[in-house]
């Protein structure tokens, strides 16, 4: 990384921290300059083989809500992570407004920060979102008037899974442009994210239209809705 810098300036400096050992979960957070709310758990799953083997990847799949996160462990979080990260919000004025993503690994010692990042989470969100019954609209609209703690956020008891569908070589080299067929044909209670797709031309001997092709390495998000995770 540093030697041969395989990451180009972003490899010339490193921070030493601890070695978390333990299972991932992610935390999204509505937060305006009041008040942090957690939404539902979720945990992701990033290497590319089945049982969890093989290199990281972006995430290639996540369900809500996490089966690690009882009650004991969301106050935990709550009161030693997200409400000290507000506080320091208001201690260095950052005026903070919007989605905090929040990724904790669940150690021995207890949930410990992995990353803070300033956004939905992908694919977290994919699971999250759909169990979501508050519209998000007024959800956004308190955030940004400070009015956070007014609104009633309720969230659907079904639970959700996020199968995240590659390319074949992803993480590492792969081809782009086939085409993606059986969208039209899923059925209606599932729901299909784009990630790395696009529209083109695909033409044979006879005639060309418009296909959905590939176009990244994670190239669809599909999500289900049931009463069990099963």
């Amino acid at each position: 990384m540093m030697g041969d810098k395989i990451f180009g300036a972003a490899g010339e400096k490193i921070v030493v921290e601890e070695f978390l050992q333990g299972t991932e979960a992610s935390v999204l957070c509505f937060v305006d300059e009041k008040t942090i709310v957690p939404m539902e758990s979720a945990q992701d799953y990033k290497r590319i083989f089945d049982g969890d083997e093989g290199p990281n990847t972006g995430g290639m799949g996540t369900y809500s809500p996490s089966l690690m996160f009882e009650e004991a462990l969301e106050k935990r979080i709550m009161k030693e992570i997200l409400e000290p990260t507000l506080k320091g919000f208001r201690a260095d004025g950052l005026d903070f407004k919007g989605v905090l993503f929040v990724g904790i690994m669940i150690t021995g010692d207890g949930p410990k920060v992995i990353e803070f990042n300033n956004r939905f989470g992908d694919p977290e969100t994919q699971a999250v979102l759909p169990r979501l019954e508050t519209d998000l609209l007024d959800i956004l609209l308190a955030v940004t008037e400070n009015n956070l703690s007014n609104v009633d956020i309720k969230w659907s008891d079904k639970k959700t899974v996020c199968v995240a569908l590659a390319s074949g070589g992803y993480p590492g080299n792969y081809e782009k442009g086939h085409i993606i067929k059986g969208l039209e044909s899923v059925d209606k209670d599932i729901l299909v994210f784009h990630a790395g797709t696009e529209s083109s031309h695909v033409c044979n001997e006879t005639s060309c239209k418009m296909e959905t092709v590939t176009s990244g390495g994670r190239v669809l998000g599909v999500t289900a809705l049931a009463d069990t995770h099963e």
